[in-house]
């Protein structure tokens, strides 16, 4: 196995796996992760999202987040035991968290940043796994896909992998799966009448939150119609995420609106506010800079927000769910033990808006949608919200009009990739479609991650 002998042959201390969606890379990771062990290293996985970390965890590699790893404290105490780190999707990480994160290496430490240059950059600033391959760090290649069972869609996946997008989309119309619809309308409905043709195999992968949304609605429809959904909606108000801030955003306070949602990961002592809870905002003073909140007790806390990092913003809205419907978690829940993203089906609603669910793996949660509130549905995802599932049937909606910078060439490698067996792209313009898909989004980051010359020297395993 090359990258297994290339990532233990290596003297380098930082090493980067670059593999193709769906290269199969727990196999790799293990046999990495066994060798690691039995010559005294402490293996253990961290990642950006809490999905890819519990991903690690099924490759026999104890994992949490990199924002989890990053929030404790650092201990001294085991610094006699030699860490092996595995980062998984390090494409998805920003710059301040991977400086972050290097800084706090003890010496005989290693560490395997693992991801894809190709696929989805992380939404904070900052581009570290491409700018680290860039400035000449030892990667390995992990090219063969495994996940396509049918050899020409693999082959179309092969070539996004390589950003020859207009060859793979040449090739998909080749092969019947590319269906031109004008009409909006029109090709919502088409999608979501294909989607209940099998649709406990099959995801929805679009652009944008609003023709997500709106597929969503249209599945429902559906669904509804044939029986699947039991008749009766009960109406719960969420909490949606507010995709419009960005992280450097959310340190002032003009940039907030009076009734949002924060939630807060770190907390702060001097504004009086316990991590991981939540309050609502009720004031802005955007001259003095401070957000007035008030948390769940009635109190009320005023503090500038440039001074509590690590927070969410999000909007309350009201959403119908019905017994059977399919639902996405959109935020991480250690209590329930579902991680965002994660899909389930409604087994049961209770008067008192208890839901019971099944998740895709069986176990069954149950939830007070008083207290747990992030949740949505989950017929149709986002392209990133995507990245790291794996369905058998895939049907892609590429909406020509939508933004370049949500419809381009890593929006239709992740889309694609997602299946194993079938895909199917809609759009409304072939022709619009290929130059769109080729256009390379990427971030440019003024930012450069220099180290210290102990991190760029080595030490070999045994």
């Amino acid at each position: 196995m090359t990258v297994v002998e290339d990532v233990l042959s290596s003297p380098d201390r930082i090493q980067g796996v670059q593999g193709f969606a769906g290269a199969g890379k727990t196999t790799t990771l293990s046999v990495v992760r066994d060798a690691a062990k039995s010559h005294g290293y402490a293996v253990e996985g961290l990642a950006p999202t809490s999905r890819a970390a519990r991903q690690l965890n099924d490759a026999g590699v104890e994992s949490g987040t990199l924002q989890g790893f990053l929030a404790r404290s650092p201990n001294h105490a085991t610094q006699e035991q030699r860490h092996f780190y595995f980062v998984d999707e390090s494409s998805l990480a920003s710059t301040n968290q991977m400086r972050e994160f290097l800084a706090r290496l003890d010496p005989n430490d290693r560490v395997l940043l693992i991801g894809d240059t190709r696929q989805h950059q992380g939404v904070e600033a900052g581009r570290p796994f491409e700018q680290l391959q860039e400035a000449g760090m030892r990667t390995a290649k992990l090219d063969e896909i495994v996940r396509q069972k049918d050899p020409a869609l693999k082959y179309a996946v092969e070539l996004l992998a390589k950003g020859q997008v207009s060859a793979a989309l040449e090739s998909l119309q080749q092969q019947g799966r590319v269906m031109e619809i004008s009409n909006t309308e029109k090709r919502i409905r088409t999608i979501a009448r294909s989607y209940v043709e099998s649709p406990e195999k099959t995801l929805i992968v679009s652009p944008d939150n609003a023709s997500r949304r709106e597929l969503n609605v249209a599945v429902r429809q559906e669904l509804k119609a044939n029986g699947t959904l039991a008749p009766e909606d009960h109406t719960f108000r969420v909490l949606v995420q507010r995709q419009d801030m960005t992280g450097a955003e959310r340190s002032w306070a003009s940039q907030f609106e009076v009734n949002d949602v924060i939630r807060y990961a770190r907390g702060s002592k001097s504004a009086g506010i316990e991590a991981g809870t939540y309050g609502t905002v009720v004031g802005i003073n955007p001259a003095a800079n401070l957000l007035t909140v008030e948390r769940s007790s009635g109190e009320l806390a005023t503090y500038d927000p440039r001074r509590l990092t690590g927070v969410s913003v999000y909007r309350e809205i009201d959403r119908e769910f019905s017994v059977g419907d399919r639902v996405q978690f959109t935020a991480p829940d250690k209590s329930l033990g579902v991680a965002n993203r994660d899909l389930a089906v409604i087994d049961s609603i209770a008067p008192d808006g208890r839901i019971s669910a099944s998740l895709d793996n069986k176990r069954q949660v149950e939830f007070d949608t008083k207290e747990h509130r992030h949740f949505d549905h989950g017929y149709a995802v986002t392209s990133h919200s995507s990245q790291g599932l794996t369905a058998e049937r895939v049907l892609v909606n590429a909406d020509t009009g939508v933004h370049p910078d949500l419809l381009n060439s890593r929006f239709g490698y992740v889309s694609i990739s997602r299946a194993s067996h079938e895909a199917m792209l809609f759009t409304d313009d072939v022709a619009k479609l290929s130059p769109q898909l080729s256009a390379d989004i990427s971030k440019t980051s003024a930012l450069a991650i220099t180290q210290t010359p102990s991190i760029a020297q080595g030490i070999g395993i045994g």
